[in-house]
């Protein structure tokens, strides 16, 4: 797998949450996700704000901030509150090819932010969104100790295995499902 071709599944990701942004009645923006507090427009602003704010400004957002998951909460309130839900769609459409990666991330991180949040909206919404798998295969693909220890999930004698794709992780007591549910698991996410 190329960087283009992980690029172009970036913006095909970026496409699919536009499209299913511009559907939801205007009460959606303010319903909850899985991200624990967050509305739809609090994570959609979470998703842009590398978009719309340069490094150095998310760095001094994150020095006056005190951390990174303050900083993120703490923006994502601030710009939820300021922007209308048409500014934060049009967020998301305006950068859809963005060459935003997370750093130490790569394009598969950026990838990888922008599935799990989308399913933070679409699981959250109970839409019936369904992230390609080739996609899929890709983030899962991604995946390390580093990053599920980022999230604090514990998955010492568990072997997760996907049902709709080749792929597995861990060793242990099997945990079989579809893709995007493991991913969501291996995220501390909880389903409503």
């Amino acid at each position: 797998m190329t960087d283009d071709d992980i690029r172009a599944a970036v913006a095909g990701e970026r496409a699919d949450l536009a499209d299913v942004l511009a559907a939801l009645a205007p009460e959606q923006w303010d319903a909850p996700t899985l991200c624990a507090g967050w509305r739809v427009r609090e994570v959609v602003a979470h998703i842009t704000l590398p978009f719309r704010s340069s490094a150095l400004k998310v760095a001094f957002e994150l020095v006056r901030s005190g951390g990174f998951n303050r900083m993120a909460d703490r923006t994502a309130r601030r710009d939820a509150a300021r922007m209308s839900s048409a500014q934060l769609l049009a967020s998301v459409r305006d950068n859809i090819a963005h060459p935003w990666t997370p750093p130490g991330g790569g394009p598969v991180g950026a990838l990888s932010h922008d599935v799990i949040h989308g399913l933070d909206i679409t699981v959250g919404l109970g839409l019936d969104r369904r992230v390609p798998l080739d996609r899929m295969a890709m983030v899962l693909g991604g995946m390390s100790p580093r990053n599920i220890a980022f999230f604090g999930v514990d998955l010492t004698g568990k072997r997760l295995e996907a049902t709709d794709l080749d792929w597995h992780y861990g060793t242990g007591e099997p945990v079989r499902a579809p893709a995007q549910d493991l991913l969501l698991m291996a995220c501390g996410r909880r389903r409503p």
